[in-house]
């Protein structure tokens, strides 16, 4: 086996032999398939496609490339969610601590930040303490304190992925189907997690920007956990404009704690409970009242066990960006557009996100929302608030969100505005 006659096999739009995805896959995991080429083999699955036996053997050579966790001793029913990315998306943060308030034991291993998406790794790392690497035994502790974690996933887990992960940011192969459904499920496989819910995004601030385009990756990934014991299932939701009011590491844990305090943003919560509901279920918990428990303080008091017990002090001031500008409404009427991408690339460009994999990012950095789409706005008033450390970086932040990313239309048209539904589908 060589790396070049399988970069070309797929570039010339062939199929890899099982073979040839084993050898790939834990060549590259050993150093023995250089960064440089798997960027190449990268890039030609992401314009050449995998056939569904492909994508089934480089998640299977993923799994295989490291350990797999188990959580067998714990006396609850384990159930995990994965978001495939999205701008302002800190849906994990609430999530996790609510469905263990409900009875569940939530193992979530998390990412960073890939591309424009946010990563919620990045966003829990601003809150003073808190650390993101525990060990398998660590990882246990939590889940039994607290009920659930939120960490990486350690070095022995998927190692394959975790290299592969981080060479996708910078190189343009991010949004590849193949790639994305692998990189998902062999570490949530890997995990041992009993059941998992997808929460597959779909519109301008996804990396799937059209429904049947999102539905047809919830539908392989669904089909990967079913082929390996995990109860599986995905909800399709809009991702058209940011969730919530916030894109950035500090800003959106901010607005997860005004979750779990009860508040919120309508849509930020309307998803946390729909995920909640479907993980209860996965879990065998269909009784469940997840609404109750954020409005008695139970979800509240798992997030500070969580946190607490991760080294973080969720008594902590967040951090704040140094520099601020204000972006004004355009003119006066009802937002009728608010693209998701745009306000995800100004966070990136901002400090929230990074360029290269060695970078790091900015807890501070972001984009506050001042209106969603349906809202009225008055020209010359606030629109959305950048925040960032350093102030050289507003240009190329409102270059991205110069053209059609907004769109004011008058009052008398209010009832032309569509503003999508969260959830628009459900995959099982």
């Amino acid at each position: 086996m060589d790396a070049i006659s399988i970069i070309r096999t797929k570039r010339d739009g062939g199929a890899l032999s099982d073979a040839q995805i084993d050898w790939v896959v834990a060549a590259y995991t050993v150093g023995e398939v250089a960064d440089e080429q798997m960027s190449a083999l990268a890039m030609a699955i992401l314009l050449n496609g995998m056939e569904r036996r492909e994508i089934a053997r480089w998640t299977a050579a993923m799994i295989n490339s490291g350990e797999r966790m188990n959580f067998g001793a714990l006396a609850l029913p384990t159930a995990d969610k994965h978001s495939t990315g999205g701008v302002g998306d800190k849906i994990t943060l609430p999530l996790a601590p609510l469905v263990a308030a409900c009875g569940a034991a939530v193992p979530q291993l998390s990412g960073r930040g890939l591309g424009h998406t946010g990563g919620t790794l990045d966003k829990l790392e601003a809150i003073p303490g808190w650390r993101a690497q525990l060990s398998n035994a660590e990882i246990q502790s939590v889940l039994t304190d607290a009920g659930a974690v939120i960490c990486a996933a350690g070095d022995g887990l998927a190692p394959a992925d975790r290299k592969l992960y981080a060479l996708r940011d910078v190189t343009g192969t991010v949004e590849s189907l193949p790639l994305i459904a692998s990189s998902i499920m062999s570490k949530k496989i890997a995990e041992g997690t009993g059941s998992l819910v997808l929460d597959v995004k779909v519109g301008s601030g996804a990396f799937m920007k059209t429904l049947p385009d999102a539905r047809a990756l919830a539908e392989t990934m669904v089909g990967l956990g079913t082929d390996h014991g995990v109860r599986t299932v995905a909800l399709l939701t809009d991702m058209s404009t940011p969730l919530g009011r916030t894109a950035g590491n500090a800003l959106e844990v901010r607005e997860s704690v005004e979750v779990l305090a009860g508040g919120g943003p309508a849509d930020v919560v309307a998803l946390t409970l729909a995920l909640a509901r479907e993980m209860l279920d996965a879990a065998g918990l269909p009784d469940a009242d997840p609404e109750r428990a954020l409005a008695d303080g139970s979800a509240m008091d798992r997030w500070r066990r969580m946190i607490s017990a991760q080294g973080g002090d969720p008594d902590a001031p967040l951090p704040v960006a140094r520099e601020r500008h204000v972006v004004p409404a355009p003119a006066s009427g009802v937002l009728a557009r608010l693209d998701a991408y745009a306000v995800g690339l100004a966070a990136w460009r901002l400090g929230a996100g990074r360029a290269r994999k060695e970078e790091s990012v900015q807890a501070g950095a972001g984009v506050e929302l001042h209106a969603k789409p349906g809202d009225p706005v008055v020209a010359g008033a606030p629109l959305l608030t950048l925040h960032t450390d350093t102030p050289e970086r507003f240009e190329g932040a409102l270059e991205a969100l110069a053209g059609a990313a907004v769109e004011v239309v008058p009052a008398e048209r209010a009832h032309e505005v569509v503003v999508p539904e969260t959830v628009l589908g459900r995959v099982a």
